[in-house]
Formats: C-alpha cells, sequence, structure tokens
C-alpha cells in the first residue's frame, strides 16, 4: 500500500468511524457487534483500496461492507439456531429474521442516537464520557486515558464494563423524548464540548487541530438546541463553541505552528461564526440561564468583542472564571482563573492560585498547569525556573504541535 493511500484511508475513517459504528449500533443494537463491523469494513477497505482505487463515497462503501457482514453474521448465528432446534427435534417455523433488520437511511441523526445510549444513567459519569468520546469522538484509549488522567487499562477496562452495562440493562439505540431526554441532556452537552474541545486542542499527533471534530461538536449542539428549545445550556454550549471556532483560521501560522491568543490577526476571525454566537447567547440570557456553559460563553464573548489584545476586559473574564470555579469546583478552571488574574491583577497574584494547585492530584500530570506556571515565572524575570517548567510541560504533552511550542519558549528563557 502507497503512503498516500494509507493516509486517504486514516482520513475518512477519522472522518466516518462515528457515523458508521452508529449507524450500524441502531441496525444491530449491540455496541460490540458495530464496533466489530466497523473494523472488519476498514480491514476491507485496507485490503482493497490500494487496488480498485478509494471510491467517490468512501463512508457509503464503509456502511454498505459493513451491513454486508451484520447479515452474514446474523445468517450464521440463525443457521446455527436451526441446525441446533433440529438436533433437539424442534424446529418450527420461523419467520425470516432479516426482515426485523431495518435498513433504513431515512433517520433523525444516527451520531446522536449514538450520543443519548451511551449517556444512558445506567452508566457513572466517567463511563458514559469515556465510552462517548471512543465511539463518536474516535479518540484512542492513550487519548482517553491521558484527559482522564489514569492509566490507559484503566480507562480500557471502564470502557468495557460500559458497553457490557448496556448490553445487559438492553439499552435501546435512539434518542429519548420528554423527562427521559431532560435526564441525559447534561451528559450529552458534556460530551459534546469534550468532542469539541479535543478537535480544539487535540491531545496527540503532528497537528494542533483536528478542525472535524469541532465542525460535528457544533452540528450535534445544534441539533440538541432544535430538540430542547427551552433549555438555555444547550444555546449556551453552541455560542461557546462558535466562538471558539470563530478563531480557527488564526489559531496557526502558515507552517502549523500555534498563534497565542494575544497574537493573532483578528481579521482572520469568521464574523458569521460570531454573529451566530452572539444570537445563541442572547437566546441563553433569555431562557434565564446561568449555568457552566453561559459562563464560559460570556468569558468567549469577552475576548471576541475587543476590538485589540490590548483592551480585553481582564478584570470582568477573572470575576466570570470565580463564579465558574465555584460552580464546578473544577481545578482546571482555577488555573484558567489564575490566568485572568495574572492580567488583571499581575503574575504574583496569580502565581499563588498556581502554586496551591500544584499540590492537586488530578492536576499532577497535567502539561498546562506546567505551561502556565512557568509563563508567570518568565513575568517575574525567574527564567532559569521558568525554562524548568516549561521543559516539564513539553515532556507531558503528547501533542508535538504543543511541544514544539513549548521547547521554544523553555529555549527562549
Amino acid at each position: 500500500m502507497t503512503s498516500a493511500t494509507q493516509r486517504t484511508v486514516e482520513a475518512v475513517w477519522r472522518i466516518e468511524s462515528a457515523r458508521l459504528t452508529a449507524a450500524l449500533a441502531r441496525t444491530v443494537n449491540d455496541l460490540d457487534l458495530a464496533e466489530d463491523l466497523a473494523q472488519a469494513a476498514l480491514v476491507a477497505a485496507l485490503e482493497q483500496w490500494p487496488e480498485s482505487g478509494v471510491p467517490d463515497k468512501p463512508g457509503a462503501w464503509l456502511l454498505a461492507i459493513a451491513r454486508r457482514r451484520a447479515v452474514d453474521t446474523v445468517r450464521r448465528e440463525v443457521n446455527l439456531q436451526r441446525k441446533l432446534a433440529l438436533l433437539a427435534r424442534d424446529a418450527p417455523e420461523r419467520a425470516d429474521p432479516m426482515d426485523a433488520i431495518e435498513f433504513d437511511t431515512h433517520v433523525g441523526d444516527d451520531v446522536l442516537r449514538l450520543m443519548f445510549t451511551a449517556c444512558h444513567p445506567v452508566l457513572g459519569r466517567d463511563a458514559r464520557v469515556a465510552l462517548t468520546l471512543k465511539t463518536v469522538a474516535g479518540l484512542s484509549t492513550d487519548e482517553i486515558a491521558r484527559a482522564f488522567l489514569i492509566p490507559p487499562t484503566t480507562l480500557g477496562q471502564r470502557i468495557s464494563r460500559a458497553k457490557k452495562t448496556l448490553s445487559k440493562a438492553g439499552v435501546r439505540f435512539e434518542v429519548p423524548v420528554g423527562d427521559e431526554l431532560t435526564a441525559r441532556l447534561a451528559s450529552v452537552l458534556e460530551v459534546v464540548y469534550l468532542v469539541f474541545n479535543e478537535g480544539y486542542a487535540a491531545t496527540s499527533g503532528d497537528s494542533w487541530m483536528r478542525e472535524e471534530l469541532c465542525t460535528e461538536a457544533m452540528r450535534l449542539g445544534r441539533m440538541l438546541t432544535a430538540l430542547a428549545p427551552d433549555e438555555p445550556e444547550p444555546h449556551a454550549l453552541v455560542a461557546l463553541m462558535e466562538f471558539q471556532a470563530s478563531r480557527l483560521r488564526a489559531r496557526t501560522d502558515a507552517d502549523g505552528r500555534p498563534v497565542p491568543l494575544d497574537r493573532q490577526d483578528r481579521t482572520r476571525w469568521d464574523r458569521l461564526l460570531i454573529m451566530h454566537a452572539e444570537g445563541a447567547l442572547r437566546r441563553a440570557v433569555h431562557l434565564g440561564g446561568r449555568g457552566s456553559y453561559m459562563l464560559q460563553a460570556s468569558i468567549a464573548a469577552c475576548h471576541v468583542r475587543a476590538t485589540s489584545a490590548d483592551v480585553i476586559d481582564w478584570q470582568r473574564i477573572a470575576e466570570l472564571y470565580h463564579e465558574l470555579s465555584a460552580l464546578t469546583g473544577s481545578p482546571v478552571v482555577e488555573l484558567n482563573r489564575a490566568v485572568a488574574v495574572s492580567m488583571a491583577d499581575g503574575p504574583t497574584a496569580a502565581l499563588s492560585i498556581v502554586d496551591e494547585l500544584s499540590d492537586v492530584n488530578a492536576l499532577r500530570g497535567y502539561y498546562l498547569l506546567a505551561a502556565v506556571r512557568g509563563d508567570l515565572l518568565l513575568k517575574l524575570e525567574r527564567r532559569d525556573e521558568a525554562r524548568s517548567e516549561f521543559e516539564r510541560a513539553a515532556a507531558m504533552t503528547g501533542n508535538e504541535a504543543e511541544r514544539t511550542l513549548l521547547l521554544d519558549r523553555a529555549a527562549s528563557c
């Protein structure tokens, strides 16, 4: 196989794997089997595309192959059951089980069905998030483990148990309605934003961003606002994602290297996305929202409304982060508050916040803690300590672009 074909197959898989798995899960109502069928289709592509060429509609090709394998699997199971029945001299007339398999492609959205299924209350919060990131975002076990700050083996066991729990409980692959939808909405919003964040700042790989994940997360977020139009947080989440996505084109230079927010060319920001985000934020405010996504969207709005980096209202941002930290209790939010405090009140005040976070177990392997501390030390002219922190942060990150940026900062000290 040529390297070009290999890259094409990998790119198609990144884009199509979630939809493929979701469509198959709806058909066979078994997540493990759906993933096996999707992998079988991928193997077929790796075997056939180098000779036949990449089809015009690769996603449809993969789905057709996987469904063919699904039919073969069901038929084998049916034939086995029939043979067993004959052996037991008990072979009543049966309807063709293939009639029970629905292949209708005109459904609301298979990925959304899969997300609501993975966020079923029969699973714990961490299991819901991990399973959705694996099946919808297509993240590897290692990538998700880094996000959870736990060993990959532990994460793998968690995902395996989650799939078995769904199967044992007989959970159907469908979007709930009424009170059940409301009960699962917060979990689905959480994983949509996690998918977006993986696209906005990839945890591993050569590229800093995976824009296709951002696009998919925004699409799912807009669908959630249609499903729950009177809930403020879906609208706030859409506003937050669109505010952040509006900066995607300006976040890297011509060589793909990250460009810090204060150095970005604001003329490259997507004004149409910003306009949409402002409308979504107004809708959330009208509905009386004051939740996590509402506060984060308000912070993002402070950045995009400023005409230049020099006039950003950092005092207001620090206040919003203080409110968000009190609401969530998240040490990552507190770290973000430290950055805002450094801009509003100076690096000394911020460093005391960061030093307190150094004792938080969940952040011990978090590269951004070291990176922020390095930045504050550099502002205080403590260059040797800053260099050490940047080097430590570079050793922790799994993203090559981020590592290069951190090592450059270390060298500049």
